[in-house]
């Protein structure tokens, strides 16, 4: 990664972090930034802050960065909270290489009264056009029911899924639908 890309990206992720700690209730603020950079590509980024009028909170940044030789990165992050205590997040990331390599990683999170939930993902295409990736999920209701899933893709076996489903007791369960 490059020194522009990464610059952007922790931008963001600081005007993530920090926010605008002026913002009043009921109140959006909202910066953008935009500019061509030394390895001849272009880099910018962008970040918000919504406060609610009953507590709510958003917040939400993303920076992106290439440098005119075919490579680039993408990076994203929100999060939010409720007046009445739910909260929850995702960030993303995506780079391309100039010889046609894609990464891309994905996770995020919810709480509230109903219970838990936490998800992730990655995804690979290489330079030869072959493809995988996989994603996780695990959710947990306040009752103490839980589901644990995950999938997977690569050519030569396909997609691929398992998931367990347990109830209050802990006892392994059929997973509804």
């Amino acid at each position: 990664m490059n020194k522009a890309a990464l610059a952007t990206i922790t931008f963001c992720a600081g005007l993530f972090i920090f926010g605008q700690s002026n913002v009043q209730a009921g109140e959006f603020v909202h910066g953008r930034l935009l500019r061509s950079n030394p390895e001849g590509g272009v880099s910018g980024r962008s970040a918000a802050r919504i406060q609610g009028p009953e507590g709510g909170v958003l917040r939400r940044s993303r920076g992106f960065a290439a440098d005119g030789q075919g490579n680039a990165v993408h990076g994203r992050r929100g999060a939010f909270q409720t007046q009445n205590g739910g909260q929850g997040w995702r960030r993303s990331s995506t780079s391309k290489s100039a010889d046609g390599t894609v990464q891309h990683q994905s996770n995020g999170a919810i709480s509230g009264a109903n219970g838990t939930a936490n998800s992730s993902g990655s995804f690979t295409k290489n330079p030869d056009g072959t493809a995988s990736g996989s994603h996780s999920t695990s959710a947990s209701k306040s009752s103490g029911a839980s589901y644990q899933g995950s999938t997977t893709y690569n050519k030569t076996d396909g997609v691929q899924h398992s998931g367990a489903c347990t109830n209050a007791n802990g006892e392994t369960v059929d997973c509804k639908k």
